[in-house]
């Protein structure tokens, strides 16, 4: 693993331990010796790990829509910032970039990249590993909705694991180094008439 892409919220949130868990994370990744990619905000908890990882030592990569530039967002200070025309172009780009991915609290954007990320490993697009890391348990809501997917039978057992969950940022790192994806990679399965 050379690189994570880490998503989270562009606001720091009401509670100041996630920006804390962002921070720890920048420095957990460039303590391995990892680089970051990431959505390539200066504000909000994208800011947040980017400094720390940059503090760190690490290549920080930022991918951002042009349409997030001209708000005047993008971080000046990453090792590379990527400017792209779209957030389909983002998404794609820092996949492509990236060996694992950690989601941190965030909104909808945030919460959208992961749940698209699961959803291509689901379908076999890609073999990476998904943690989302919290302390607190603000993913709970998250986890619970992916178990009643399973029980309601849309998903299956064995991508139930394709979402990892961490409590610390070496947890899920270690989580992203140690992961293998499930032999199956389908979801749909023709079955006999």
């Amino acid at each position: 693993m050379r690189r994570v892409c880490v998503f989270c919220g562009a606001a720091p949130g009401r509670d100041p331990r996630h920006a804390e868990l962002a921070r720890a994370l920048g420095s957990a990744i460039a303590a391995r010796g990892l680089g970051l990619v990431y959505g390539g905000g200066k504000v909000g908890l994208m800011g947040v790990v980017a400094d720390a990882a940059l503090e760190g030592g690490a290549e920080v990569i930022g991918v951002i829509p042009d349409a997030l530039m001209e708000r005047e967002l993008g971080h000046g200070g990453c090792t590379e910032l990527r400017v792209v025309p779209s957030m389909h172009v983002r998404k794609q780009e820092m996949s492509d970039l990236s060996d694992g991915f950690v989601v941190l609290p965030g909104g909808i954007g945030t919460l959208e990249e992961a749940v698209e990320i699961q959803s291509w490993a689901q379908l076999g697009i890609h073999g990476k590993g998904l943690v989302f890391l919290d302390e607190d348990g603000y993913w709970d809501p998250y986890f619970a909705l992916i178990d009643g997917m399973a029980q309601g039978g849309f998903l299956r057992a064995e991508y139930v694991g394709l979402a990892m969950r961490a409590r610390s940022p070496e947890k899920a790192l270690e989580a992203l180094a140690e992961w293998r994806p499930p032999e199956l990679t389908r979801w749909m399965v023709r079955t006999e008439a």
